[in-house]
């Protein structure tokens, strides 16, 4: 049998802070481990018997990091998916039991019928950078918080507030330099860095986002890594029904930072700003025509890492809907 279309070469792991639960396929043998070193070496070395076609993770909020790294560096082909789509996916099939030993078979099953895409295995450098970027995103949300509390700050505390804001401030602004001399210095991310950077509207900290947490820039196609960030808008239709189109999922991290990035590439970018005006002539909503935009930039952006070539919007062919 074509092992993708054996259920029994799919392997789900389901994570939680104690212990691992493994299930191969969904007929296969089951087993548990401890979520420790010695527990996940353990369980790899029963893995690399089969070995499986495909492990499937579920994202915990970084309880299956040490896991997915193991298994990568050991040449497992593994899989991270949201827990939000592996949900969905058992309510649709009727599976409404909730163990963990009964999630390990479901991520096998999922696995098995959505084929979704091994998650690359990152450079160290890579890691040290997605921290960076990560905690960087962290400490502007605090930020953004202590400042909303301003107008309802106690008189007594409004001088610790000010002080942990400037403190946030610094250490923002001390990852950004830090963030910038990675992509400057690092041989990794200086040529990529410098083809991004070309494209006015892109900064820094888009650069670093987008080689930190989207290693599949410049390697999937344009539909692929639109849907991957979750700028692809998907239809609503049937019959005589035409329902709005709208966009979900992706990888909201990577959104954010986009977004932020295509507002300023609408003022500076000749190429984004004659696209949005064009759909804004059209009728479209004003939010609308900044997603498409979005999309629009980040295409791209994939084709311009794809050949290693810097922004040159005359040669580069990009043809979206909007």
């Amino acid at each position: 049998m074509n092992p993708q279309f054996d259920p029994e070469m799919y392997v789900g792991i389901d994570v939680s802070k104690a212990q691992l639960d493994v299930a191969i396929g969904q007929e296969g043998e089951t087993w548990q481990a401890a979520n420790t070193a010695a527990g996940i070496q353990a369980t790899i070395q029963r893995l690399e018997a089969y070995p499986p076609r495909l492990v499937v993770v579920e994202s915990t909020g970084g309880l299956e990091k040490p896991l997915v790294k193991a298994l990568q560096a050991a040449g497992l082909p593994v899989a991270l998916v949201h827990p939000g789509r592996v949900r969905k996916f058992a309510a649709g099939i009727g599976y409404f039991a909730k163990t963990d030993r009964l999630d390990a078979r479901l991520l096998a099953w999922f696995g098995f019928a959505a084929h979704p895409h091994p998650k690359p295995q990152p450079e160290p450098a890579c890691e040290v950078l997605s921290e960076l970027v990560r905690r960087r995103n962290q400490l502007i949300e605090m930020l953004t918080a202590e400042r909303n509390r301003r107008s309802t700050c106690p008189a007594s505390m409004l001088e610790a507030l000010e002080e942990h804001i400037t403190w946030l401030s610094a250490e923002r602004d001390r990852l950004t330099t830090q963030i910038e001399t990675m992509l400057a210095t690092q041989p990794e991310f200086h040529d990529k860095d410098t083809i991004l950077q070309s494209t006015k509207g892109v900064g820094p900290i888009l650069s670093a986002t987008l080689q930190a947490e989207l290693p599949e820039l410049g390697r999937y196609s344009h539909k692929q890594i639109a849907s991957l960030v979750g700028v692809a808008p998907f239809s609503h239709e049937s019959g005589q029904h035409q329902g709005k189109r709208q966009i979900k999922g992706g990888r909201s991290g990577i959104r954010c930072t986009l977004y932020l990035a295509t507002l300023s590439a609408i003022r500076y970018n000749s190429v984004i700003r004659a696209h949005y005006q064009q759909l804004i002539d059209r009728g479209k909503l004003r939010m609308v025509a900044i997603v498409a935009c979005m999309r629009k930039l980040l295409v791209i952006l994939n084709a311009m890492i794809r050949d290693m070539r810097p922004w040159l919007p005359k040669v580069i062919p990009v043809t979206l809907d909007s």
